[in-house]
């Protein structure tokens, strides 16, 4: 896999794509456990990641609103 960027420089975009594609790799299957567990680990990364960009826009949309 290519190097991964940190948190704080992924967008909500990028943290969901990289997300979509470890999913496909998990239910291609054909890696090996170790390589499962890692792909898992960077899955729940990119999961935080993205309901932080959701949360945090989610806020700015009610105070917009109030």
């Amino acid at each position: 896999m290519a190097e991964k960027k940190v948190a704080k420089e992924l967008n909500y975009e990028a943290a969901r794509d990289e997300l979509a594609k470890v999913v496909a790799e998990l239910e291609a299957g054909g890696t090996s456990l170790e390589e499962s567990l890692a792909l898992w680990e960077r899955g729940e990364q990119l999961a935080k990641i993205c309901n932080t960009w959701l949360e945090t826009a989610k806020k700015r949309l009610d105070e917009a609103s109030n």
